[in-house]
């Protein structure tokens, strides 16, 4: 009997075994399906805010010029700047103390009482979100970009050192072996043996994170937490759609070079890793 039919065969064999679990599984789905259903309703369209998304696309076509050249704090090259520095320096941040959290988590760095300590700390960090975290710190030490700063420092605590673990974990073995065998200390270790292997995965991890952190910083402003948020909000409110428009199109500009920029790093780091 050749091996196909012999796969063949011990494929029939497991098939009835399949069955019950496929059959589970669809049961399972149409359970979750059925609760959501329950919680979440479609209560119809909104001529209203449909007719303000309309006014908003408008006013992409429209932007105002006098808010483009406004070279003050109320300009919106202040007002991008402002969002992509709290971006920026909340990551910055974060992956400082991000790096000793994951080495502290990591299972072939440290004891595993060690490993479980420092693992519930980032997922209680990682179970707040951002939004909550700016009016928690809008409300202890004032609104303002500072206030954005520390809650893109927190929010990105927990994701970045999530990142970072299953990088450090996933690391060759070998070189921290040998570094062991010759006696090096643990300091020594990462030093030598894991940073140069992690480095390029850090500066991609971090680009990730600070492409969600831009688009976090943009909606921390409409709590005060600094950032454009606010003064897009509020030129909605005023129905200002020319005002709205320059700042929408300041936001997708914005994005498209931090992706293009992000693009053109990663690209060059897998040119070096082959």
């Amino acid at each position: 009997m050749s091996n196909k039919q012999l796969s063949i065969d011990e494929q029939l064999k497991k098939y009835p075994h399949v069955w019950p679990k496929f059959v589970i599984t669809v049961v399972a789905i149409l359970v979750i399906y059925y609760l959501m259903t329950i919680t979440v309703t479609f209560k119809g369209i909104n001529p209203k805010g449909v007719s303000i998304a309309i006014s908003a696309f408008k006013g992409l076509f429209s932007p105002s010029m006098k808010l483009i050249t406004n070279l003050t704090e109320y300009g919106l090259l202040y007002m991008l700047f402002e969002t992509l520095a709290i971006a920026f320096l909340g990551t910055v941040l974060g992956l400082v103390f991000s790096i000793p959290l994951a080495f502290l988590a990591s299972r072939n760095i440290c004891p595993k009482w060690v490993n479980s300590i420092v693992l519930t700390v980032i997922s209680i960090i990682r179970a707040f979100p951002s939004f909550m975290l700016g009016i928690m710190f809008v409300k202890s030490i004032g609104p303002g970009a500072f206030a954005g700063v520390l809650s893109m420092t927190v929010g990105s605590i927990g994701m970045l050192s999530k990142l970072l673990i299953e990088a450090i974990e996933d690391l060759n073995p070998g070189i921290t072996e040998a570094l062991d065998a010759a006696g090096c200390s643990t300091f020594e270790k990462i030093r030598y043996g894991i940073i140069p292997q992690l480095s390029s995965n850090i500066i991609s991890i971090v680009l990730y994170r600070l492409d969600i952190n831009v688009k976090n910083a943009t909606i921390l402003g409409i709590v005060q937490a600094g950032g454009i948020g606010a003064q897009l909000l509020f030129a909605i409110g005023a129905r200002r759609w020319s005002d709205c428009g320059a700042m929408l199109l300041g936001i997708i500009v914005m994005t498209l070079l931090l992706e293009w920029f992000s693009t053109s790093v990663r690209r060059k780091l897998a040119g070096t890793k082959n």
